[in-house]
């Protein structure tokens, strides 16, 4: 008997092309597995997300407990114990500066909560800075705004008359940090300028494109100059992923806004969080009701989900997590060693426990046909890896081990063996 096809339309897929999904049953630590037992090892950490593994076992106590006592109320004049947890336990972990917490349920929407904070502080101080800044080739979600200040091309070709216009500056990797900073400087100077928008030390979806904490510094430093607001967008590179726990640590700078997903949670549950200074609060406090912060989703602040990230929060508190997070960089960086000289790739690379390399092909770029082939060849031998187009990447959970790591590296060798003769 023929199986009907699933009537859910699953994201970034072509039907056409890849019509039937792969169903997956259970997960633990760094391994998914379908209904019938195959396990998958998954080398991109779920699209992310999953940080210290698959139902890491004290975020799942976490989840249980409250889920018996409190599923959901609304957060407009009302709030719980997970969310204040939360709060305070992020204000004592995030770079110094940031006051105040907004909560929301995924990166695209703290990026939209972040646009909407900077755009009301402007108005509501009574200056006329509407502008807003980005880097070329970034990745900011997929709302409105976040498709607006994410670079155009085929991410969102088909809704341009709804993106907002947004002045781009230069990549700064590596050669073009001084035309980066001239740009910025000169666009700043202009006087209307709200804010730029980035993603700190690398760019995920842009193609794990990298530029150095040095260059980060000097962007805050010509936003201060200028009275710009900086919003770093950490919904990919916090949580350890670059080998801090939030990027900008690595440059010494404070954001004047900050947003915060994926692994929130420790990747279990949806939950975003937008951080912002006391001015930006301030400007937005009044008696005049018109200054309201005018956001919400229903499931601001669920409490299961907040439950989740405080567990996510003592974790990092009582668990050598940087320990492992150093261990997995180390483990990256020793097996990225035979590609750097290997003819079939370039610009292999490492940032924290991230790493990227190109495959030489004829086409590159996102819609490379390479990209789908590799996709199926390396889930043939169960390992999750889901290139960018001819990019491919490595971002695990901090669990994975140097022997899980062998099977990764093997299978992305032997794909090229295969795809490119």
């Amino acid at each position: 008997m023929t199986k009907p096809r699933s009537p859910v339309w699953h994201p970034f897929t072509q039907h056409m092309l890849q019509p039937d999904m792969i169903e997956v049953a259970r997960a633990e630590g760094a391994w998914l597995e379908t209904p019938g037992g195959t396990r998958i090892l998954d080398g991109i950490s779920s699209w992310w997300v999953t940080t210290h593994g698959h139902c890491y076992p004290p975020i799942m106590a976490a989840i249980q407990e409250e889920a018996g006592k409190l599923d959901q109320v609304i957060f407009a004049g009302f709030t719980h114990a997970p969310a204040e947890r939360v709060a305070r336990g992020l204000l004592d972990i995030v770079p110094n500066g940031l006051s105040h917490v907004f909560f929301s349920d995924s990166g695209s929407t703290a990026v939209e909560v972040a646009l909407k904070m900077a755009l009301g502080y402007w108005r509501n101080i009574g200056e006329p800075r509407r502008r807003i800044l980005a880097l070329e080739h970034g990745y900011h979600g997929d709302t409105i705004g976040g498709m607006s200040v994410g670079a155009r091309g085929v991410f969102n070709a088909p809704y341009e008359p709804l993106l907002f216009e947004v002045g781009r500056i230069p990549f700064p990797g590596n050669g073009h940090e001084r035309d980066a900073l001239e740009v910025l400087e000169a666009v700043c100077a202009e006087g209307d300028v709200a804010a730029l928008i980035i993603e700190p030390l690398i760019l995920g979806a842009g193609g794990m494109l990298v530029y150095s904490p040095t260059v980060l510094e000097d962007l805050k430093r010509v936003c201060d100059r200028h009275g710009v607001l900086l919003i770093a967008d950490e919904v990919m590179t916090g949580w350890g992923r670059t080998g801090t726990l939030f990027a900008c640590e690595q440059a010494g700078i404070a954001p004047d806004i900050m947003c915060l997903a994926k692994g929130l949670t420790g990747g279990a549950v949806p939950l975003a969080a937008t951080l912002c200074t006391g001015a930006i609060f301030e400007a937005h406090l009044s008696t005049d009701r018109a200054k309201t912060f005018f956001h919400s989703s229903s499931f601001t602040a669920n409490p299961i989900a907040c439950a989740a990230a405080a567990a996510n929060l003592e974790v990092w508190k009582r668990e050598p997590v940087a320990e492992r997070i150093a261990t997995l960089g180390q483990n990256q960086a020793d097996r990225l060693v035979a590609f750097r000289s290997d003819p079939r790739f370039k610009a292999a690379r490492r940032l924290g426990t991230i790493t990227a390399l190109e495959l030489e092909v004829r086409d590159s770029g996102y819609l490379a046909e390479v990209g789908p082939k590799l996709y199926r060849f390396f889930l043939e031998r169960g390992v999750l890896l889901r290139p960018l187009g001819n990019t491919i990447y490595v971002m695990p959970p901090y669990c994975t081990t140097a022997d899980e790591l062998d099977v990764i590296y093997q299978a992305i060798s032997a794909g090229a063996d295969a795809l490119t003769q």
